[in-house]
Order: C-alpha cells, then structure tokens, then sequence
C-alpha cells in the first residue's frame, strides 16, 4: 500500500450538520468566517456505524468504540482470548509480551482500532474493595497498549458561510398527569439551509504495516463507507436525502514516502459558485475543478 491522500466533499440543506451540546445543539460554526464546521469525531462515528451495520457480524470488522461499550471489559476479553491462543500455540509463540499480543489481537478484531488508532491502556481495578497496593498493581493488569491509527480525517469546513435557522416546535404529550391540563411544551430545532463541507484525510502506509495491519480491504472498507456515509445516519436533525456525499478525491501516490505535499494536493481543488448565483442553495450551484496532478500522484475522483 502507498501513501493515499483524499477530500470529501458533502452537503446539508435543511439539516444540522453536526450539533455543537455546549451550545444548546446549535449547529458548529466558526465566530470569526461563518463557516460552518464539522468535527473529525461526527465522520468518524459515521463510518463505525456503517461498518457495524454492513459488517458487524464479522469476526474482525467488530467496532471497539460505540455506545454502552464498557472498554475495560473489551481490554479484558483481549487478554483472555489470547491466553486460549496461547494454549494451543507452539512453544516459540509462547511467552511473549501480553500487552503486545492483547495489542494485536485488538488491531485483528476491531475494524476502527486498526483504522482509526486507539489508547487501549485503561486496564481500571477488579474490585472497589481492593486495598491501595492491590490497586496500583492490577491498575494496568488488562491494558493492551496503544496504537496511531493510519487513516487520520480533519474537521469539516464549509466552503462559502452558512446561516443558523432557529424553529420553535410544541410538544401536545404530556409526560406526567399532573401536566395534563399545561400547555405544551415549547422547544427549538436549529437547521443550516445549505452547506457545502469539505473534508481532508490522509492514509499513512507506514502505519497501516507497523503499527495496525490496516490492509487492501480495509482500505476498500473505508472508502465504501466514507462514499456512504450519510446512507444510514436518517434522523430528526438529518432527514433522509438532507446530507449526501458528492463526491471522494482519492490522490494515490506512487510510493510509500508520497510524491507531493498533502497541502500541495489539496489546494488544487477549486470550488466557486456559478456565475449569478448570490445565495447557493443545492450542489449544482457550484463549481468543481481539480488542477493537474504533480509527477507519481494520481487523482481517481469518484462522484457518489
């Protein structure tokens, strides 16, 4: 595998992006430019739902870090997998390093680990009743170490700036019978009218070989799901069809070490509205051109 640089390039229109809790779930934008924003951690949760969901039964496409996972315990069923490995294993095999053995029993099974990176060294204590010693000595009993991650996504920018649109919406149910009688229930609902984001990625081969065993198919994997991202993410914030994928730029590069700067790549995409228009409103507003690629890279863009 050689070095790999990619964009993606995606919208929302009457949807909210990626909700900011700090600010009563307002959409994310920059103070100073306007543009909206969307952070790594939104596209990443993006991509381990849709790998859960199209390949969760897989033994080795498991996803480590999703809602209610109890990591510790993860870090523990690690260790004891690889003791029963080791019964059968041959004598040479035996003896080594757990923490590097739970290490790469984690990068084998879970899909995001080896993906994304992951610090794998909370092991936590057994008991609550665990005297002071007892605790510092059992407090790494399970860690499996950490690994960086070879595929690594900025946040999200919008290319031109974005309004916030506030709703106030009702709710007629009541949730306890005292309230019957109350009016109902006020509450707010934030939306971007149109957005155009674009996000930047990186895949580090170096990595993938030496740290994760990121292969060939995970590398289809992913892009599979970053061309799917929003497919299965429908919600009251995201409408089906509100945010979509436009297009992935992949920069394949001819070796390992790269054959230009990823700044360099990435400023040779070009995104302006067309003539006329003032306040853009859907993708074919816009645009899209990529200059001519340096020697040793090749720009393979996929329209979704």
């Amino acid at each position: 595998m050689n070095k790999i640089d990619f964009l993606l390039i995606y919208d929302a229109k009457d949807a909210n992006p990626n909700g900011d809790p700090d600010m009563g779930n307002m959409p994310r934008i920059d103070p100073e430019t306007g543009q909206g924003i969307v952070t790594d951690v939104c596209l990443k949760r993006k991509i381990r739902n849709y790998v859960e969901m199209t390949r969760g039964e897989l033994s080795n496409y498991k996803i480590y870090v999703k809602e209610k996972a109890i990591l510790n315990k993860l870090h523990k069923g690690a260790h004891v997998e690889v003791r029963k490995e080791e019964k059968t294993a041959s004598e040479k095999e035996k003896g080594k390093d757990p923490v590097e053995s739970a290490k790469k029993w984690m990068c084998k099974t879970y899909f995001d680990v080896r993906t994304f990176g992951a610090v794998m060294s909370t092991g936590g204590k057994d008991s609550e009743t665990d005297s002071s010693s007892e605790k510092k000595e059992k407090k790494n009993k399970y860690s499996c170490g950490q690994v960086r991650g070879p595929v690594q996504i900025s946040f999200s920018r919008s290319v031109d700036p974005v309004v916030t649109c506030d709703y106030s919406i009702t709710r007629c149910a009541v949730t306890k019978p005292e309230d019957a009688e109350k009016e109902r229930t006020m509450g707010r609902k934030f939306t971007v009218p149109y957005g155009l984001y674009v996000a930047k990625g990186t895949i580090n081969p170096f990595l993938a070989e030496q740290q994760t065993e990121f292969s060939e198919e995970d590398l289809q994997v992913l892009i599979e799901a970053l061309q799917n991202l929003f497919t299965f993410d429908a919600s009251a914030a995201r409408p089906a069809g509100s945010m979509a994928v436009r297009k992935l730029i992949l920069f394949h590069h001819d070796s390992k070490l790269g054959n230009a700067p990823a700044h360099k790549l990435f400023e040779s995409l070009h995104i302006k509205r067309k003539e006329g228009v003032e306040v853009p409103r859907s993708y074919d507003d816009y645009i899209v051109e990529l200059d001519p690629m340096p020697a040793g890279v090749q720009a393979e863009e996929i329209d979704c």
